[in-house]
């Protein structure tokens, strides 16, 4: 069953750095247009952005790591002040000079979906990923992320910071503070990674979802490199390079989906959702009935599969598996608050009533035996593997 969820709520003559690393990319050739005029087109779209939300302008830092005929492809960063509740923003571009001046699309916006398919810097791996139609989204209802938490499977951190914004105490709340462990930060999911500025990594998923990860120590350099579930980015550290503050070292998680940050409570994050207190920095996360907050430790069980649902028995210990979908079916045994089932599909039965509300949604499991969805955590509010 879905959770219940609250959405959470420089100068104009900025340095402008253009770094061209001409052959990043396979067969990229030297004679291609980086001129001045797509560093400023780059810019503006970068702070037309930004200034919505923020008053001054910002220094900015865009960074050309690919080039071929008309096309470009790079990263565009807004650096932050160097104070606490700060950090930058940016984001990937391709763009592709036309007649009437540069087109420019940034990751997660539709029309970087299309120039990706069309452009010649966009390797196959990297096309397979930046062309995907991300549906369905986490607005219709679908929360599922199928991520680890961004360390070792296995390994206990502690959650130092509940979910805030990527900035500070602004809205979204789509970060959260993590520290402890071997200290080395990992790849929640697979997707291509991206450099944004020293100690910032962006790693570009499926279903539309990226994830963030800041203040990195040994970040690695990269430019669209194919990472898997649980690759080293780096460690956590305090860097700053781009702005902001760090208070001991940890790693600033955050998750975007559609080119924007988005609320991180209700996400499944290594089995465990996250959820949003009273305040920015506040709040927690839940796995099953145990809940763990700011100070608490989170075991990493891994990523939940799309079929799968953690067993939430809102404190009553197990959960009764029956014959069919409802209590009126015979018991064949339970199954343990926090364990995980796989799904194969629902069909309506006697209602109940769980954590996050009331259903008469049943699920049948992988082994033939049915469970109340009341009484798990999908990520769905509704059918997770169709009808039976």
């Amino acid at each position: 069953m879905r959770h219940s969820r609250r959405l959470a709520g420089g100068t104009a003559a900025a340095l402008l750095m253009l770094t061209s690393l001409i052959g990043a990319t396979p067969g990229a050739a030297s004679a291609a247009p980086v001129t001045s005029t797509l560093t400023a087109a780059v810019t503006a779209k970068l702070l037309g952005a930004e200034l919505s939300t923020t008053a001054a302008r910002p220094e900015t830092r865009v960074t050309v790591s690919r080039t071929s005929g008309r096309w470009a492809f790079g990263t565009a960063v807004a650096l932050a002040p160097r104070q606490a509740d700060a950090h930058p923003t940016g984001s990937i571009f391709i763009a592709r000079s036309e007649a009437a001046g540069w087109r420019i699309a940034f990751d997660g916006e539709a029309a970087f979906g299309e120039l990706a398919a069309e452009s010649p810097l966009v390797t196959g791996q990297e096309r397979s990923v930046l062309t995907t139609t991300p549906t369905p989204m986490y607005a219709g209802g679908d929360y599922r992320t199928g991520m680890a938490l961004p360390f070792g499977v296995g390994q206990t951190w502690t959650l130092t910071s509940g979910p805030h914004g990527w900035g500070g105490t602004e809205s979204p709340y789509s970060s959260v503070d993590l520290a402890g462990g071997d200290q080395v930060v990992r790849a929640a999911r697979a997707g291509t990674a991206y450099t944004m500025c020293q100690g910032w990594i962006r790693v570009i998923h499926d279903r539309g979802y990226s994830t963030d990860y800041y203040h990195l120590w040994n970040s690695i350099s990269v430019n669209g490199a194919g990472v898997g579930q649980g690759a080293v980015l780096g460690n956590t550290g305090t860097d700053v390079t781009c702005g902001g503050a760090a208070y001991g070292r940890h790693v600033h998680f955050g998750l975007r989906q559609n080119s924007a940050y988005v609320p991180i409570a209700g996400h499944d994050i290594g089995k465990w959702v996250l959820t949003s207190g009273a305040a920015a920095y506040q709040g927690g996360a839940r796995h099953g009935s145990a809940f763990a907050g700011v100070g608490g430790g989170l075991y990493n069980y891994g990523p939940l599969g799309f079929n799968q649902g953690v067993v939430d028995a809102n404190g009553g210990g197990v959960l009764t598996r029956r014959a069919g979908p409802g209590t009126g079916y015979g018991s064949l045994g339970s199954v343990a608050d926090g364990a995980t089932v796989t799904i194969s599909c629902s069909a309506n039965g006697t209602s109940h009533t769980g954590r996050y509300g009331t259903t008469a949604l049943w699920n049948r499991l992988s082994d033939g035996s049915w469970v109340s969805d009341a009484y798990l955590s999908t990520g769905v509010n509704g059918p997770l593997n169709g009808w039976c």
